[in-house]
């Protein structure tokens, strides 16, 4: 949700005693569409709530984690439901408050489109596990991040500048560029397209309720 759609609802009003659950990225965000666009903390989940910009969802899961009941539900209402055991919640001054896995964005259509995050794993799968001088087939553990042109040498941390390789080349690659090394790249390396965040939310197993909403890594 964009951060014109966020609330700064504050604790004084919502009475919340801080705790670490608060604090943890454990609520699935969906567009009015029932589109996964996020991933908020109990703590933004329940402001967005108590100032109507979302309403929680009431799951109830069957055998193999099918939804055998589920329905959009207000903030006055959500206070009321009871806390069954597999359920998070909170302690408030007056009452103890079920915490949601899942939020709906009622004025929210959109699915933004975003970047994969720059990191070791997001390169080893932007080159498919192969070493980008040799083409070979590698095991995560047999590959390593290079920077084409070295850091020592002014290279930078970009897409453009990183290339998964195999351990021993990098290695003999050193702080050298690929052809002072007698190495070439298959390709020059780019940014990968930018894709619905949905297909960047990962860890789908994390929540049982959320594997209504993503797809399973693979």
């Amino acid at each position: 949700m964009p951060a014109e759609e966020s609330c700064h609802l504050s604790l004084d009003t919502c009475h919340i005693f801080m705790t670490d659950i608060l604090n943890k990225n454990i609520v699935l965000v969906l567009n009015r569409n029932w589109q996964a666009i996020n991933i908020r903390t109990p703590q933004e989940a329940f402001c967005q709530m108590a100032t109507n910009v979302a309403t929680a969802l009431d799951i109830e899961l069957g055998d193999g984690d099918q939804a055998r009941a589920l329905r959009p539900v207000t903030w006055d209402e959500w206070i009321t439901l009871p806390i069954r055991p597999p359920d998070n919640a909170v302690r408030t001054a007056h009452s103890i408050i079920r915490v949601p896995t899942v939020i709906v964005a009622v004025n929210f259509a959109k699915v933004p489109k975003k970047r994969p995050k720059l990191c070791a794993r997001t390169v080893r799968e932007r080159d498919a596990n192969r070493c980008q001088y040799t083409g070979r087939l590698l095991r995560p553990e047999e590959g390593s991040l290079d920077h084409v042109v070295p850091r020592s040498r002014g290279g930078a941390d970009t897409w453009e500048n990183l290339v998964w390789s195999a351990k021993d080349v990098n290695q003999r690659k050193a702080d050298r560029l690929p052809h002072e090394a007698g190495l070439r790249l298959l390709a020059a390396p780019r940014a990968p397209k930018e894709l619905p965040v949905s297909a960047l939310i990962r860890n789908a197993h994390r929540v049982a309720e959320w594997k209504l909403f993503l797809k399973a890594e693979p």
